[in-house]
Formats: C-alpha cells, sequence, structure tokens
C-alpha cells in the first residue's frame, strides 16, 4: 500500500491513531465529496474560501470565476486545501468527552492554473461526468465567453493526510456506571426526488444522473 510522506505539515499530533497517510484513505474521502475549503494568505490575511473540487489521477482540481479572489491569489502560492465528512454525532456520558465521528483531509501544496483550452475544457467535462455521468454530451457546447469566465485550479496530491473517527463514546471508566444514555447519532448524505424547472420543456423525462448517486456513496432519502 502506497503512502505519502509523513511532513511536518502532514503529520498528525493529536490523537495520531486516527491518521491515515495512505494513499487509499486519502483518495477515498476525497472522491467522496463534492466541496472542499481552500486556505490560503492575501497580503498577511489568511482567507478559506469553499468551493467545488474533484480528482483526477493524481491531482485535485477545482474551479472559481475569472473575476473572484481566491483563483488569482491561490495560483502559484501555498495553499492547504481540506475536505470533512460528518459520519456521526457521539454521545458521551459528559460533555468534555461528547465527539463527532468524522473523514477529513489536508493537503499542501501549490496549485497551478489551466492555461491550455483544451485542458480547461476535458478538466470542465471531468467534472460535470464525475457527478452527473453522461450529462455532458446532453448539454450545449461551452461557450468561449464562458470558458474565458472560469478559472480551473489544479494541484498534485504530494503532501496529505486523513484522519478518521469511528466509534462509540470513550468515558472515563468511573461514568460508566451512569444512568444516561450515550451511543452514536449516525448521517449520511441522501438525495431526494429532484425538482423539475419550472421552465423545463414537455416530455422532457428526468434522466437516470439526476434519481442516482450511488456511483458517489449517496443513497436516495
Amino acid at each position: 500500500m502506497k503512502n505519502f510522506p509523513r511532513t511536518e505539515k502532514t503529520r498528525v499530533r493529536r490523537l495520531p491513531k486516527r491518521a491515515h497517510y495512505d494513499v487509499e484513505t486519502v483518495y477515498s474521502i476525497l472522491d467522496a465529496g463534492f466541496i472542499c475549503h481552500v486556505g490560503y494568505v492575501v497580503g498577511g490575511q489568511p482567507f478559506v474560501t469553499p468551493t467545488a473540487y474533484w480528482r483526477e489521477g493524481d491531482h485535485v482540481y477545482w474551479h472559481g470565476s475569472r473575476a473572484s479572489r481566491m483563483p488569482a491569489k491561490a495560483a502559484n502560492h501555498n495553499v492547504c486545501l481540506t475536505v470533512t465528512h460528518l459520519d456521526g454525532l457521539v454521545v458521551a456520558r459528559s460533555g468534555f468527552h461528547h465527539s463527532i465521528n468524522y473523514r477529513s483531509v489536508m493537503i499542501f501544496g501549490k496549485p497551478h492554473q489551466v492555461e491550455d483550452e483544451a485542458h480547461k475544457l476535458r478538466a470542465m467535462e471531468n467534472f460535470v461526468e464525475r457527478i452527473y455521468p453522461g450529462r455532458w454530451k446532453e448539454l450545449r457546447p461551452v461557450t468561449r465567453k464562458e470558458l474565458k469566465a472560469t478559472t480551473v485550479l489544479y494541484m498534485p496530491i504530494k503532501e496529505a493526510s486523513a484522519k478518521v473517527r469511528t466509534g462509540g463514546p470513550i468515558d472515563d471508566e468511573k461514568d460508566y456506571r451512569l444512568p444516561i444514555w450515550v451511543g452514536v447519532i449516525p448521517f449520511q448524505v441522501s438525495n431526494s426526488t429532484p425538482l423539475p424547472d419550472s421552465r423545463l420543456l414537455a416530455g422532457v423525462m428526468t434522466p437516470n444522473h439526476a434519481l442516482n448517486f450511488c456511483h458517489l456513496g449517496i443513497r436516495p432519502a
């Protein structure tokens, strides 16, 4: 199993037993999500921007408006990209031991802007197809104006680590005798019935990719 190197930035110091440095765990957490948070510094002021992302091989991609702050300031500068999934609320016998079951990834690196139009268009197609398999061929072609207005960034996944918590509460031994309910309240992402647009043409059927997200590990509500 291939592991990412443990660096001063990626080494998990608090509860290191929850750390994972293997590529399989990091990629699985990335592939289960839609939204990441990108942290960067502009003139000494830190910013964290939420944005949609996707993974292609050993690179992570994200996009933004050409007019926004983040793409212009993040390109070729050090950033920290994070993804977190909430899996459950852990209810303990004391407030101190309440916790959360989660899966998280932290990636450090310098993103680069996609300059080549063919590369950018291919990346945008991969983004759409990752969430909605088969949808790209149904859409009208991207215009040059839209392509120009969109900035796509990509970053190699070389310095990364994951941290995962599972299981129930861990209480002080003396507290196990207390008559208090404890356990885990599970959380999971689910999709509900698609809502058609008010100007949808008559006779247009709901496509399967709007109903079935099992390829992303999402269950119907």
